[in-house]
């Protein structure tokens, strides 16, 4: 089969044949139909992932498609079923699987980081039945491979982790692809939003698919741009981009006991240039940091009814389809500045 690989970290990617992976027991193989090209895929690319231990290495970890094979002891899912597959796969059986956090299972598994990854024809999963989610029928493969990374995570450090209610007032800082679902999530919940991004197309999407108000980073310090705003702050801060500068000025927009939660990513940090929350504020204000890492396959289908209700349109944030040869450069690309939308690779 066909699929994208690097020799090495930050060496460019390149399309080639690969061997067809098999089910093992627990497991299946799943004809990718869509797969998201994701910042995320762009750190593993770089080295910033110590999962990634073998190389050559294929990348990619939100997708969805059909089931192609089905290994031994797997009862939830059959071959053809059109599925979904949430970027961390928990191994099901221990203590912390067993309570619903299959998303930080200590054995997890992660498609593109673990193991090989969805830039192919086909990807193997294990531990089928506790990390393979069914499909609704309204809802499309390309809508849906967004969903098993950028959506999903979104959806729960808004709803679950952030505990966002009707009535409050939410600063999402970085209007990518998570942050655009956060908006939108926070919205639909009846939060007031402010979305923070250095992007006028950005920052004009987020006004599309919910938010109140918005601030151009680039034009000013924007804790200080947020407050104007809402000069008691904001209840709940999500920094969806992870950078220093984003992780401050969440914690420094925040009301007295606020909630700031991390979603975003932070590159390892460099000598003297530390990822840093102002603890000083935490502490004056009673703010509480949380993080928040993808969504366990046991909460999905809350999340996919909410889409295919028409409550959530994770549709619109469908940027431009590419076919697998185009998917090294987009990987590379996501380095820099991209366009909004989700880039969705049809293998």
């Amino acid at each position: 089969m066909r699929a994208v690989r690097y020799d090495a970290f930050g060496a460019q990617p390149y399309v080639t044949e690969v061997p067809v992976p098999r089910a093992e027991p627990g497991g299946v193989v799943i004809r990718v139909g869509a797969t998201g090209v994701c910042r995320s895929d762009w750190h593993g690319w770089q080295g910033h992932d110590d999962d990634i231990r073998t190389l050559p290495h294929t990348p990619g970890h939100e997708f969805a498609g059909t089931v192609h094979e089905v290994g031994e002891d797997v009862t939830r899912v059959a071959v053809g079923d059109r599925v979904v597959v949430p970027f961390v796969c928990g191994c099901g059986t221990c203590e912390v699987c067993r309570a619903g956090l299959a998303h930080v299972c200590p054995s997890q598994w992660q498609p593109g980081f673990s193991g090989p990854g969805s830039f192919a024809e086909l990807v193997a999963v294990p531990w089928a039945d506790a990390n393979v989610v069914p499909l609704p029928e309204q809802i499309g493969l390309d809508v849906a491979a967004g969903l098993g990374c950028r959506f999903a995570t979104a959806y729960r450090a808004v709803a679950d982790v952030g505990r966002v209610v009707d009535g409050e007032t939410v600063a999402v800082l970085g209007c990518g692809g998570v942050g655009l679902a956060a908006v939108m999530v926070a919205a639909s919940l009846g939060a007031t939003v402010v979305a923070v991004d250095v992007s006028a197309e950005a920052l004009a999407l987020a006004r599309t698919v919910g938010a109140a108000h918005v601030v151009d980073a680039s034009a000013g310090d924007s804790a200080d741009q947020v407050r104007a705003l809402f000069p008691a702050g904001v209840q709940v801060a999500v920094d969806a981009l992870g950078s220093i500068a984003t992780a401050a000025a969440g914690a420094r927009s925040l009301a007295v006991r606020g909630r700031h939660v991390q979603v975003g990513l932070l590159p390892p940090a460099v000598v003297g240039d530390r990822a840093t929350v102002p603890m000083h504020t935490v502490i004056g204000r009673e703010l509480q940091v949380l993080g928040s890492h993808g969504m366990p396959a046991i909460d999905y289908p809350r999340m996919l009814e909410d889409v295919a209700s028409g409550r959530l349109r994770p549709e619109l944030f469908l940027g431009r389809t590419i076919t697998l040869d185009e998917a090294p450069e987009a990987l590379v690309a996501m380095g820099g500045p991209t366009p909004p939308g989700v880039t969705i690779v049809r293998p």
